[in-house]
């Protein structure tokens, strides 16, 4: 996953909301880090993603393929 891809995900999945978590929430699984923190500290953003997607109990099936294009319909 790509920076640009997790920050996709996390403004699909959160909303305006997603730069309060990505601030303010600190992730046990990322070190007692926040989600900018982990990112900031070299963590891969597809680590960052799973875990604070962890941490805010979203289902399992829209953890993957987040933030990437749809794909066209032909």
């Amino acid at each position: 996953m790509k920076l640009s891809e997790f920050e996709v995900a996390i403004a699909e999945e959160f909303g305006a909301f997603g730069r309060v978590l990505r601030r303010d929430t600190v992730v046990v699984s990322l070190g007692n880090r926040t989600p900018d923190e982990a990112l900031a500290a070299g963590f891969p953003a597809r680590e960052v993603w799973f875990a604070l997607c962890a941490a805010q109990d979203v289902p399992p099936q829209r953890w993957h393929g987040a933030g990437r294009p749809k794909p066209a319909r032909g």
